[in-house]
């Protein structure tokens, strides 16, 4: 990460992180793999801020080993409160989030691109911003992968632990989502898949495969 090499933090604005990682090169509109991360890549550990504590939850690694494997970016969009609320800078996020990664690594499975907003109300200075588009509910982290990347948002798939992600994938326009631990749903032009098990993630293995074919 660009932390780890002694360069500037990658801010595009005060409150939004957008990195490159790695070389990958994609075809256009090509779908993507979304991935929420605390409480879906690693386990939630209330505001992560320390790297030594970062613990990977499993049952999302063959879920990005595949998408890897077909060749589709994964990308991961995570809201970040607290840097707004004063619990952590940027520079944990990026020791935190490069721990992650490293994790990853080790497993055999590559994120492409990480999307973090620090935007929150209960914020101070210029990151005290109420309902700020980019993050999540909202879609903006999305619908910025998707321009810097030229994805089909249609086609992609997102998987999180929150209601949050749910819609913010569906506003991005994408048709369906897996949700960690909850519950199926069926919206207009959205589907909410479960994502308990071993059968469900039999399912969102067969669906990151499928965007292959």
């Amino acid at each position: 990460m660009a932390d780890r090499i002694g360069k500037p933090h990658p801010l595009t604005e005060p409150g939004l992180w957008v990195e490159l990682v790695g070389g990958r090169v994609f075809p256009a509109r090509s779908p993507a793999l979304f991935l929420d991360r605390d409480g879906t890549i690693n386990v939630d550990t209330d505001y992560p801020s320390d790297p030594g504590e970062i613990e990977l939850r499993p049952r999302m690694l063959p879920a990005i080993a595949a998408a890897n494997r077909i060749g589709i970016p994964v990308v991961v969009v995570t809201n970040q409160s607290g840097i707004a609320r004063g619990y952590f800078d940027w520079g944990v996020f990026a020791a935190v989030n490069g721990r992650v990664l490293h994790l990853l690594d080790r497993q055999g499975a590559f994120v492409d691109m990480v999307l973090a907003c620090a935007y929150h109300e209960a914020g101070v200075g210029p990151l005290a911003i109420t309902d700020h588009p980019m993050r999540k509910p909202n879609p903006g982290m999305l619908i910025e992968a998707g321009r810097r990347l030229d994805l089909d948002l249609q086609r992609s798939l997102m998987v999180g632990d929150k209601l949050a992600d749910m819609q913010a994938a569906q506003r991005a326009g994408l048709a369906q989502g897996w949700l960690v631990d909850g519950e199926a749903a069926l919206q207009p032009g959205f589907a909410i898949r479960r994502l308990h098990d071993d059968h469900d993630l039999g399912g969102l293995l067969a669906a990151i495969d499928a965007l292959g074919s």
